[in-house]
């Protein structure tokens, strides 16, 4: 399955917040073998957004999207989403009573813009919110699946989890494993430990698909990632084990400050 993720909210697009949710989820997507080739990141515009899901449905079977699905004006996600994809809306129970129950802990009555957060697409798979109160959804239709989750990366992280559980993990053939190699900086070893002198002592390897082989220059010193994909991480770390001997024999240990799987 290819993921695309889509980031919604002008404050990311503003540089008022760093889009720390799309980090996480590529991350956690690779270390169950979706791939993910391209993420977008959308001002709160439903005919952006709109745009935004055309074009990523040309090259993705799910897209992952974060924000908007609160109760203020500018939380247009889900409406928009559930007119794209031709749903009814309806009240979700679950969803309903959780923001009564919270509404009456706080003593204040449920706002109609509070309660418009229980509205969920007919059909989709509901994510309840156990760290806020905009539940999440899934839809599947046509061979296309679209995961909604909340901008909030306390409420996101969590929820992302059980749309892993309930969905995303059945859907890969496939774990990736890799290894992070991280090298002195120049100030402690000198030229040897650049991104440009290690890339050339690792030759041939760097064109190595499985494994792959890949160097990143780093404030602090160059980072070597040797990654393997297999159908279970076992798998995945036997495959991995020549290539990484190799690289280490390469780059040589005394350059070496730590590994660590990742």
């Amino acid at each position: 399955m290819i993921v695309e993720i889509i980031s919604v909210g002008t404050e990311l697009l503003m540089g008022s917040i760093v889009n720390t949710n799309a980090q996480h989820i590529a991350r956690a997507l690779a270390h169950m073998g979706l791939d993910a080739y391209y993420q977008t990141v959308v001002g709160d515009n439903p005919e952006r957004l709109r745009a935004a899901l055309d074009i990523a449905y040309t090259r993705a079977d799910c897209v992952i999207t974060t924000g908007g699905l609160g109760p203020t004006k500018d939380d247009l996600t889900k409406e928009m989403l559930i007119s794209y994809f031709g749903c009814t809306p309806v009240e979700d129970a679950e969803a309903l009573r959780r923001l009564e129950e919270r509404s009456a802990k706080r003593g204040i009555p449920l706002s109609d813009s509070m309660r418009k957060q229980a509205t969920v697409p007919s059909g989709a798979t509901v994510l309840q919110n156990d760290h806020g109160t905009a539940p999440g959804v899934i839809i599947e239709q046509d061979g296309r699946a679209c995961i909604m989750l909340p901008g909030p990366p306390k409420e996101m992280k969590p929820m992302f989890e059980t749309a892993c559980d309930v969905f995303l993990r059945a859907k890969s053939d496939k774990v990736f494993v890799s290894m992070n190699i991280k090298l002195y900086s120049m100030a402690e070893k000198g030229l040897p430990v650049g991104e440009s002198p290690v890339a050339d002592r690792l030759g041939a390897l760097v064109d190595g698909e499985n494994p792959s082989v890949a160097t990143y220059a780093k404030e602090d010193g160059c980072l070597v990632r040797v990654t393997a994909a297999a159908p279970t991480a076992e798998e995945a770390r036997a495959l991995l084990a020549p290539t990484l001997a190799a690289v280490r024999e390469a780059i040589g240990e005394e350059y070496i400050r730590t590994m660590d799987e990742d």
